[in-house]
């Protein structure tokens, strides 16, 4: 709530008490305070408005909702009270109740500017672009300023991009917002630049590139100054889409000889060129050759230009620039392309590229530069490859040899030549074609490198980055690399050891966190991969673009805390982003930044539509129901609170939207393909749909509960909140449960059908979904079996035990099928989390994730069972009644009866079983001492003379944290197993 300055009516002055304790978070107090106002002046509106905020924020939302209403009914018209009431309804996420606010407010006070304009700003809020336009030219008609009318044009020219028909768009939105705008071109009352960005995207929208252009080159062009060269970028765009290539390569030309530096000039250079002499053209022999000047159409005058720049480069007493030796790179790479000889005459690539290196190579950025161009090198030629990196590194000044075999640079400037003759090395595939040994010694001479170079940031402060951090990382690589050919474990110990030290000389490296994040997550260890998370400092859109490095290993891993929050971190964020997104246009309509209001809106369903959104909304409701359903509420209970309709499927699965950031870490080898990506899209739909299925299965099941019937909600809030769930509790019907079955049958095929293929990704690449491993562990396969219990059961229902022998032994063989399931499963997850073998410690993470796997599925079928509870011990208790009353004294017990409490006692010995099972676990973790362990398969008095204290200090406090992660996960994991052993006494018929 904003600071109220100094305040001269009295109301004002009565109500700052309440607003100062709900600034302060004190809401309790500001409800206090505003009954106390209330009792003497009943007609404060206002102080009703600030009672109800506080009630929000008390969780009383209902009560808020009725109050609220009962003031904006009076339909109010003072500032107090309509700002309040603004604050309630976006708190409560109603934005559309704000438009009848100040609809309301206009209607009683038609002259206001103020509510007009914040009519118009609610509109935008909702999307509501036809009554923003009408909005807009009523408020033009009351206060004619040119902003006014510029929101209305807008408005038009967003009703064509929602517009569901583009020839509606193409035929009458934008022709009408052009026609508006061009009036007030004619009456000369453009005043902003802002107004003529409006127009060159009305006219960008209708394809009149042509008009497009007299605008920006005329007299409204010399408006666009809020850009460096945005008036050049503009026509360069409009010539390549009239494919008028000479003014494009004149223009090109022009400013290449202002600022031989810039790169995209270069491109359009090129570009202009290639196509003028694919399109055989020739300058007029009288005459400019173009509007914009000389025009070049052949190679020979492109190999003159780019010389030219060069020749100037080096004249110069000064550092030369990049840009003109990277242009003949590129020369060289299209000619190459086209198949012309002419590339010969700018020289050979290889030397090129050494004089670059020679020139630029203390610049961080040369690798980056020459990486683009590696293409021209032939990698195939080993050889020539080979002897190239050689020489890049003789040419990198270094001390002598030293002790350890290592020649070291003197200075940050050496340290970046030798750095970028390594990064090109292992970019070539130079580092990965050594053996075993060769890769050791790279190890070792990177480390010595990285360990030399931090001598030269003893000054750094903590958050900037050492100088030879990428060392680091590159020594990770090659380690990553040999554990991938060898399979050794303590390669991969080593590995987290020296990350752990580069984190430790280093704290603010986002990429070392990086990898030690995916590292531990490989071992199965989620624990310290939360701090190292929270500690990137992740920000916006980060929780959607990374955040699946974190939220795919968090459950599967046994961490349900950490999971729970880790949910909570991203869903916060999606659900901000409506919010934050309407006050981001807002903003661009009150600074004419029009160019930016279709980019937020698209940014805003790209986050709606986004597969993480789905993922993290669908795992939370699961964890949820997991930890609580049927321990702290009912199954029934928890399905309502989450308001989760199991009849309709939310998931926009055709316009989902992969926002994941897969190039996110620094890495030499080859970039992901378009498959890998594909592959893995698929292969997260897959899981999605799976676990969609299962959650609205979870859905059906509770509104098959046998409880009385929900009273209706109360108020109008609370209707809307049960919108969504009106089919849900005590309404669902077993034929609810009967497509979802099918549907979740059918995708399990499809499933099985994937994972057949063994589809492996890169190691920095996207991370496999837990998929693979749920069907080879039965685990989905055992939630189908038990989720198509209660269809029989009701069956049984509707028959009666009397004439129902053959379903009754079906019910009963599927009691005994999921037993035995469950006691494979449980099989699967028996061994130790870390085995030691003559003196190597190997992690197993799978069994972790079996284990975890086992708890869901035994949440699952401990819900169907009270189900089956609920329906039998009706059945049991009418026979034994029919019983009494004919006298029999038959001892028979219906086979379906003495099926389900065989599979209850036998559910419980298995919970046992995986109780003592995760205790034996945890104390063979507990016992084992990892100080006495190998690190390099050496005897322990080897490993002292092959790592120092401190590298063997950084391996050990990694393989505490895993060890320490390991035994948090079996913990809770047997914490949850307990408590759902206990709700087994319930089940009893």
């Amino acid at each position: 709530m904003a600071a109220r300055g100094h305040v001269q009516d009295p109301n004002d002055r009565r109500l700052r008490p309440i607003y100062d304790y709900l600034d302060n978070g004190n809401n309790k107090m500001a409800i206090q305070q505003a009954e106390k106002l209330l009792k003497k002046h009943r007609d404060l509106h206002c102080a009703k408005v600030l009672k109800a905020i506080g009630l929000q924020r008390t969780g009383k939302q209902d009560e808020a909702f009725t109050l609220a209403q009962e003031v904006a009914g009076l339909e109010p018209t003072d500032d107090n009270s309509l700002q309040a009431l603004t604050i309630l309804y976006r708190e409560m996420h109603r934005p559309e109740l704000v438009t009848k606010l100040y609809e309301a407010a206009v209607r009683k006070v038609p002259t206001s500017e103020e509510y007009h304009s914040h009519l118009f700003m609610a509109y935008a809020r909702v999307g509501e672009y036809k009554k923003m336009q009408q909005a807009g030219m009523a408020l033009y008609k009351i206060v004619p300023k040119n902003p006014y009318y510029f929101w209305s044009v807008m408005s038009l020219v967003m009703q064509a991009i929602s517009a569901q028909d583009e020839k509606l768009s193409h035929t009458m939105f934008l022709p009408l917002a052009e026609r508006m705008v061009e009036k007030m071109v004619k009456e000369e009352k453009i005043e902003a630049e802002a107004e003529v960005q409006l127009y060159f995207m009305i006219l960008e929208r209708l394809g009149k590139y042509a008009e497009a252009l007299e605008v920006v080159r005329g007299q409204l062009g010399e408006k666009l100054t809020s850009e460096l060269q945005s008036r050049e970028n503009k026509c360069m765009f409009l010539y390549g889409r009239l494919e008028q290539w000479p003014e494009c390569n004149a223009l090109s030309r022009k400013l290449l000889l202002k600022n031989p530096d810039d790169w995209q000039f270069y491109l359009s250079y090129f570009d202009s060129l290639f196509n003028l002499i694919d399109q055989s053209w020739t300058p007029p022999e009288e005459g400019n050759h173009s509007a914009e000047g000389e025009v070049h159409c052949s190679v020979a005058q492109a190999i003159g230009f780019v010389e030219e720049r060069l020749a100037s480069e080096e004249v110069k007493e000064t550092r030369p620039l990049r840009g003109p030796y990277l242009a003949r790179l590129e020369l060289i790479s299209r000619l190459r392309q086209r198949g012309s000889p002419d590339e010969q005459q700018l020289g050979e690539p290889l030397e090129l590229m050494f004089q670059y290196f020679v020139k630029f190579g203390d610049k961080p950025c040369c690798f980056t530069d020459l990486k683009v161009f590696l293409h021209l090198l032939s990698p195939d030629h080993y050889v020539q490859v080979a002897a190239f990196v050689n020489r890049l590194t003789e040419a990198v000044p270094l001390g002598p040899v030293g002790e350890d075999g290592v020649a070291l640079p003197g200075d940050t400037r050496a340290l970046q030549r030798h750095l970028g003759a390594a990064q090109l090395s292992r970019c070539l595939g130079l580092q990965h074609a050594l053996s075993t040994d060769g890769k050791l010694a790279l190890i070792h001479e990177l480390r010595a490198h990285y360990r030399h170079g931090l001598q030269f940031g003893t000054s750094c402060l903590k958050t900037e980055l050492q100088f030879s951090d990428m060392y680091c990382l590159m020594a990770a690589h090659v380690y990553i690399d040999l554990w991938i050919e060898t399979g050794k474990e303590h390669v991969l110990w080593q590995c987290l050891g020296l990350l752990e030290e580069g984190l430790a000389h280093s704290p603010s490296n986002a990429q070392i966190k990086l990898l030690l994040l995916l590292l531990f997550c490989r071992l199965g260890a989620f624990e310290p991969v939360v701090d190292l998370y929270s500690s990137l400092d992740a920000k916006h859109v980060q929780h959607d673009t990374i955040g699946y490095l974190l939220t795919r290993y968090a459950e599967s891993l046994g961490q349900f805390a950490a999971a729970s929050q880790a949910c909570n971190f991203s869903l916060r964020f999606f659900h901000s982003n409506q919010k934050d997104t309407s006050e981001y246009i807002i903003q661009a309509y009150k600074y004419g930044a029009f160019e930016k209001i279709p980019e937020f809106i698209a940014f805003r369903n790209r986050l709606n539509n986004s597969l993480h959104f789905a993922q993290v909304r669908t795992e939370r409701m699961l964890l949820d129901l997991y930890l609580d359903a049927d321990i702290s509420s009912t199954l029934e209970e928890s399905v309502k609170n989450m308001s989760l309709c199991p009849e309709e499927d939310d998931i926009p699965w055709d316009s989902l939207r992969d926002n994941r950031d897969l190039d996110v870490f620094v890495s030499w080898n080859p970039k992901l393909s378009k498959e890998h990506r594909q592959l893995s899209l698929e292969e997260e739909s897959l899981w999605l749909r799976l676990r969609s299925l299962t959650l609205r299965l979870a859905g059906c099941l509770s509104g098959l509960c046998h409880s009385p019937q929900a009273p209706p909600p109360a108020t109008p809030h609370a209707q809307r909140n049960a919108e969504k769930s009106a089919e849900n509790g005590v309404a669902s019907k077993p034929a609810d449960m009967q497509p979802l079955l099918g549907q979740l049958e059918r995708t399990l095929g499809q499933a099985a059908q994937f994972t057949d293929k063994h589809q492996q990704y890169p190691f920095l690449g996207p991370p496999p979904t837990r998929l693979p491993q749920a069907l080879a562990n039965g685990s989905c396969q055992c939630q189908l079996v038990a989720l198509q219990l209660p269809l029989h059961v009701q069956e049984l229902e509707t028959s009666g035990l009397d004439q129902s022998a053959e379903l009754q032994a079906q019910i009963a063989n599927l009691f005994k099928s999921l037993t035995v399931q469950l006691q494979d499963m449980l099989n699967k997850c028996k061994g130790d989390l870390l085995e030691v073998t003559d003196g190597r410690c190997r992690a197993q993470p799978s069994l972790l994730e079996n284990l975890v796997f086992f708890v869901e599925t035994v949440c699952v079928v401990l819900w169907v069972s009270s189900h089956c509870s609920g329906t039998l011990r009706p059945l049991k208790s009418s026979l034994q009644k029919k019983k009494k009353k004919k006298k029999e004294t038959s001892t028979v017990t219906p086979v379906v009866l003495s099926g389900f409490q065989e599979f209850t006692a036998s559910l419980q010995t298995l919970l046992s079983q995986a109780v003592e099972q995760i205790q034996d676990q945890e104390s063979s973790l507990t016992a084992l001492k990892l100080e006495a362990l190998s690190l390099e398969g050496l005897p322990q008095a080897e490993v002292k003379d092959t790592f120092s204290c401190d590298e063997r200090t950084f391996i050990k406090a990694a393989m505490d944290k895993v060890q320490s992660s390991y035994l948090r996960s079996l913990q809770e994991v047997g914490d949850l197993l307990r408590k759902r052993a206990d709700t087994l006494k319930s089940l009893k018929i």
